[in-house]
C-alpha cells in the first residue's frame, strides 16, 4: 500500500518534468547575502549544525520558528537529516549546500531545516521510516520534503547537484517540486495523507497471545545460519556492519545448546573483523563498517556506541572460550576510547570523522614512502609480511590500508620466530606508526556526550573491569556514571539527552534504557547501592513516561514530549538495539537482583508487545532475542554475604567472572544499605564468619556455602 502510494507521487512528478530553469529567479544580492552571513545555526550546540552554519542555505534549527515561516510563506519544507561524521553528508554539503546556484534554488522554493540526527533520534527514526516505506532504502544524509504540518511527500538520501545515472540532481529536482506544489498540490498532499495512515497501521501489530518459548531462539539462529559467510565471517554480503548483537545472542544460544557451529560462527566473524581493514590497528578501535565483503576496505568513521557494543562482544567471546586474543582485543578499544574519546568530567564523545584534509581515510592509510620513511629496512619488510601493505598501495592513491594477513601465531611459524618475539616487533612498530600519525591532520571529533550512548560504554567499562580484572576500567565506568547523574538531569529527575557545555534536550527512550543497563553493570562491578538505586529509579521514570498502557511496550519519545506525526514504538535492532530489547532484559534483571516482582509483570506485558512485533524477522532483533533467553533462564540469583576486601568474596568473584555466566544476577551483601534496596538481604548471614554464597537457581535455593568451588558447582 506504501509503495502504491509512493509510486502515485512519482508519477505526479513525471507530469512536470518539463518545468525549465527560467522560472526560478533567484536575486543576486540576495545570495551574496546568505553567502557572507551565519544563518541560524550559529546559535546551536550541534557539531553537525554548526558545520552548516555559514552555508548560504538558510537553514534554521528544528522548532516553531521553522514551521511559522513555512506557513508564512506557503512554502514546504527541505528537511535535511545528518550526523557530523558522516561521509556522504560531507558530500552532498560541499557540492550543494556550500553552492550559491542550488541554495538560491533552496531558499526560493523551501524553508529549510538541518536536524542532526544523533541529538533528534526521534526526529530521525520517523522520518527515516518514512524514507524506508517510500523508497525501500533508509541511510544518511537523509532528505525529506514535506508540508508545513510535518507530512512528508518526497524522501530520499543523498542527493547530486546535477542528474547522472538516472538520478534527478538538486538542480533538476527543487524547479520540479516547485511546480507540483504550485499547480497539483491536492493530488500530492493526498498521497502523503495515504503514506501516513499506511505507516500508522504498522504501529500497531496485535500483541503476541500465549507462552513464549525457545522455538523463537531457534527461528532467530536459522536465520542468522542461512545468512552467515562462512568463509569471511559476518552476516550477508557487502556492505558489511559489525552488529555485535548478533554475536551477542549467538554466544547465549551456544550456551543454552551446545552446539558448536554457533561458537564458530561468533569466533570466525570476530577474528575476521580484527584481522581486517575494519580494524584501526595502530591506534585501535573499530570504524563504522565495510565497504566489502572481505572486512578490508572499511569507511572510516569510529562511532563510541560501535566501540562499546563491540567490546562487550569481544569480553564475552573471552569468558566463553577463554583465549586471550579477545581479551586483548577489548582491552585495547577501551583503550582508545579512554586516551581519545573521553571528557575531562569523565564523559565520552560521540564519533570521529572518516575524513581530514578533504580525503576520507587519508588519516588512517600510508604509501609505502611514508611507511619507510618512519620505519628501518627490517621492519618495513616485517610489516609487508604481517599486513599486506604493498608498493602502489592497496587503497585509493596509492595509499595502503593495514589489515592483518593471517594470526601471529601462524605468522611466527612461516617466519620461523617465536610468537612473543614477533609480536614484540610488531609493538615496536606500532607505536612509531602511532607517533607519526599523531602528527598529522586529525578526524574531527564529535565532542557532543550523549546519555544513551554514555550508558552503553559504561556496561562496556564495568563489564570490562569485571572479566579482565581492570580497576581502571570500573573507576572511569563510575566517573562518567556520576557526571551523567549530576549534569544529565532536570530539576524534576528527568534525563537530558545531549552535553556540550551544557545539558539539552528530552531524553528519549534509549537514554533512561541504555543508561539503566549501565548502572546494573556497574552496580555488579563495584557493588555500591546507589548505582542500583539510580537504576530503580530511572526504570519507574521510564514507566511513567513512556510506557504504552493500551497495547504495551514502550514509546520511543515520553508522553509530554514534542508533538510530532506520531509516537513511534520500535523493537527492531539496527546499529543500536532498540531501546525495548534493552528495557526488557533491565526489567528482568532488577527482579532477579532486588526480588521486587512489579518490573517482572511489566516486562512479560512488553515481551508479548514486543514479539508481535518479530513476525518473520527474529534476526532482525537479535538483543531482544537476549532479553528472551534471559526469561527463559535459568538464571542464577547469587548473593554474596562480606566485605568486597575479604579474599573470599575476591575469590568468589573472580570464579563467577571468569565464566561467560550472561543470566545472573550477582548482589554483594554488606552494610545497611543493601538491605533496604534489596530487603531479602537483612536475612542473609555469614557462615563461621567467612565469607558466603547464597546460590538460587529457577526459584530454588540451595544450601550457603563458604567454598567457592562448591559455589562453582552449584552455577552448573
Amino acid at each position: 500500500m506504501i509503495f502504491r502510494a509512493w509510486i502515485h507521487v512519482l508519477m505526479v512528478m513525471m507530469r512536470y518534468d518539463v518545468v525549465v530553469m527560467t522560472e526560478v529567479s533567484i536575486s543576486g544580492n540576495e545570495l551574496s547575502r546568505a553567502a557572507s552571513q551565519p544563518n541560524r545555526l550559529i546559535a546551536e550546540k550541534s557539531p553537525y549544525l554548526l558545520q552548516h552554519a555559514c552555508n548560504p542555505v538558510n537553514w534554521y534549527p528544528w522548532g516553531e520558528e521553522a514551521f511559522d515561516a513555512a506557513r508564512m510563506t506557503d512554502k514546504p519544507i527541505f528537511l535535511s537529516v545528518g550526523y557530523s561524521t558522516c561521509h556522504w553528508c560531507h558530500v552532498m554539503a560541499h557540492e550543494s549546500f556550500e553552492d550559491p546556484d542550488v541554495a538560491g534554488l533552496l531558499n526560493q522554493s523551501f524553508v529549510c531545516i538541518k536536524v542532526d540526527r544523533e541529538e533528534r533520534p526521534d526526529i530521525d527514526q520517523m522520518y527515516m521510516a518514512v524514507a524506508i516505506g517510500m523508497t525501500g532504502r533508509g541511510g544518511w544524509p537523509l532528505t525529506i520534503i514535506m508540508t508545513p504540518e510535518k507530512k512528508p511527500f518526497y524522501a530520499a538520501t543523498y542527493i547530486p547537484k546535477n542528474g547522472r545515472y538516472g538520478q534527478a540532481g538538486m538542480m533538476e529536482l527543487i524547479p520540479r517540486i516547485k511546480d507540483i506544489w504550485n499547480n497539483n498540490r491536492n493530488e500530492l498532499l493526498s498521497s502523503a495523507d495515504r503514506i501516513l495512515d499506511c505507516l500508522m497501521l504498522l504501529q500497531h501489530p496485535k500483541a503476541a497471545s500465549g507462552d513464549l518459548d525457545a522455538s523463537i531462539l531457534a527461528r532467530g539462529y536459522q536465520t542468522l545460519a542461512a545468512v552467515f559467510d562462512a568463509k569471511n565471517g559476518g552476516f550477508g554480503n557487502a556492505p558489511k556492519f559489525p552488529a555485535p548483537h548478533n554475536i551477542l545472542f549467538l554466544l547465549r544460544y551456544w550456551r543454552r545448546t551446545g552446539d558448536d557451529q554457533t561458537l564458530e560462527m561468533v569466533e570466525t566473524t570476530l577474528q575476521a573483523m580484527r584481522m581486517g581493514g575494519i580494524y584501526d590497528h595502530v591506534g585501535f578501535g573499530f570504524h563504522r563498517y565495510s565497504t566489502d565483503a572481505e572486512w578490508s576496505l572499511p569507511h572510516f568513521e569510529k562511532m563510541l556506541y560501535d566501540q562499546a557494543l563491540l567490546a562487550l562482544a569481544y569480553i564475552e567471546a573471552y569468558q566463553a572460550t577463554g583465549k586471550g586474543e579477545y581479551a586483548g582485543t577489548a582491552r585495547e578499544i577501551l583503550e582508545y576510547v579512554l586516551r581519545d574519546m573521553t571528557n575531562c568530567e569523565g564523559g565520552f564523545y560521540s564519533a570521529e570523522d572518516a575524513d581530514s584534509e578533504g580525503e576520507e581515510g587519508k588519516f588512517y592509510s600510508w604509501t609505502a614512502e611514508e611507511l619507510k620513511e618512519v620505519l628501518d629496512k627490517e621492519e618495513f619488510k616485517l610489516l609487508i609480511r604481517l599486513y599486506d601493505v604493498h608498493e602502489r598501495g592497496n587503497f585509493e592513491k596509492g595509499r595502503n590500508i593495514l589489515r592483518q594477513m593471517s594470526a601471529f601465531g601462524d605468522s611466527a611459524e612461516i617466519l620461523k620466530m617465536p610468537e612473543r618475539e614477533l609480536c614484540d616487533s610488531w609493538n615496536r612498530i606500532r607505536v612509531k606508526l602511532f607517533q607519526t600519525r599523531e602528527g598529522r591532520t586529525h578526524p574531527l571529533k564529535d565532542d557532543k556526550i550523549l546519555t544513551d550512548w554514555n550508558g552503553l560504554m559504561i556496561a562496556a567499562l564495568a563489564k570490562g573491569a569485571q572479566a579482565l580484572n581492570a580497576p581502571e576500567y570500573a573507576k572511569a565506568a563510575k566517573k562518567a556514571a556520576d557526571f551523567l547523574i549530576e549534569k544529565m538531569q532536570n530539576s524534576e529527575g528527568r534525563l537530558l539527552h545531549r552535553y556540550r557545555g551544557t545539558a539539552g534536550l528530552q531524553a528519549n527512550l534509549d537514554d533512561y534504557a541504555f543508561l539503566v543497563w549501565g548502572l546494573i553493570d556497574l552496580y555488579e562491578t563495584v557493588f555500591e547501592v546507589r548505582y542500583l538505586d539510580e537504576a530503580m529509579r530511572l526504570n519507574r521514570v521510564m514507566l511513567q513516561h513512556f510506557w504504552d498502557s493500551d497495547l504495551g511496550g514502550f514509546f520511543f519519545s515520553p508522553g509530554d514530549g514534542e508533538a510530532l506525526l506520531m509516537r513511534r514504538k520500535e523493537y527492531y535492532d539496527g546499529a543500536l538495539p532498540s531501546g525495548n530489547s534493552v528495557a526488557l532484559q533491565n526489567m528482568l534483571r532488577l527482579m532477579h537482583l532486588t526480588g521486587d516482582q512489579d518490573p517482572g509483570k511489566k516486562a512479560l506485558d512488553l515481551s508479548r508487545a514486543a514479539f508481535a512485533a518479530v513476525g518473520e524477522e527474529p534476526a532482525g532483533h537479535t538483543m531482544l532475542l537476549c532479553a528472551l533467553d534471559y526469561a527463559l533462564g535459568p538464571v542464577h540469583e547469587i548473593a554474596l554475604v562480606g566485605e568486597a576486601e575479604d579474599s573470599g568474596i575476591i575469590e568468589m568473584l573472580h570464579a563467577i567472572r571468569s565464566r561467560f555466566l550472561p543470566n545472573k544476577a550477582v548482589v554483594l551483601v554488606s552494610g545497611r544499605e543493601i538491605g533496604e534496596a534489596i530487603p531479602f538481604a537483612k536475612d542473609l548471614v555469614q557462615l563461621e564468619g567467612k565469607a558466603t554464597a547464597y546460590v538460587c537457581s529457577d526459584h530454588v535455593c540451595q544450601l550457603p556455602t563458604t567454598n567457592p568451588e562448591m559455589m562453582t558447582d552449584l552455577l552448573g
